[in-house]
């Protein structure tokens, strides 16, 4: 199924096509839920990577903010190839498989 999908959200269209099942874009894949945008630090061959941001946490005995990660695994369709490095913005979608349940929409 190789056409275009309009996904409820106000981000580009991939200039390339792609037969991936698991594409919100050319496949009948759905998103909901949450939005997030990190930045990729691994990148798997079957189509996986794992993403991570910084987020702060305040300690209250220090009355000070420590600096905490936040991964996750997220699939990168073909038709948006995200490399490492890259800032991207991801949504939440049905499971993918035991650990993957959001995919990449966009390269920010």
């Amino acid at each position: 199924m190789n056409t275009k999908v309009n996904i409820g959200l106000d981000v580009p269209q991939p200039k390339s096509q792609c037969v991936d099942n698991h594409c919100p874009f050319h496949s009948n894949m759905g998103v909901r839920g949450r939005i997030f945008s990190g930045i990729i630090v691994s990148k798997d061959l079957n189509k996986t990577a794992i993403i991570e941001w910084i987020r702060p946490s305040y300690l209250r005995k220090y009355e000070r903010y420590e600096k905490r990660k936040t991964r996750l695994k997220v699939h990168n369709p073909p038709c948006i190839d995200a490399k490492i490095n890259d800032n991207v913005k991801v949504v939440e979608c049905r499971p993918i498989s035991k650990t993957k349940k959001f995919v990449i929409i966009s390269i920010l």
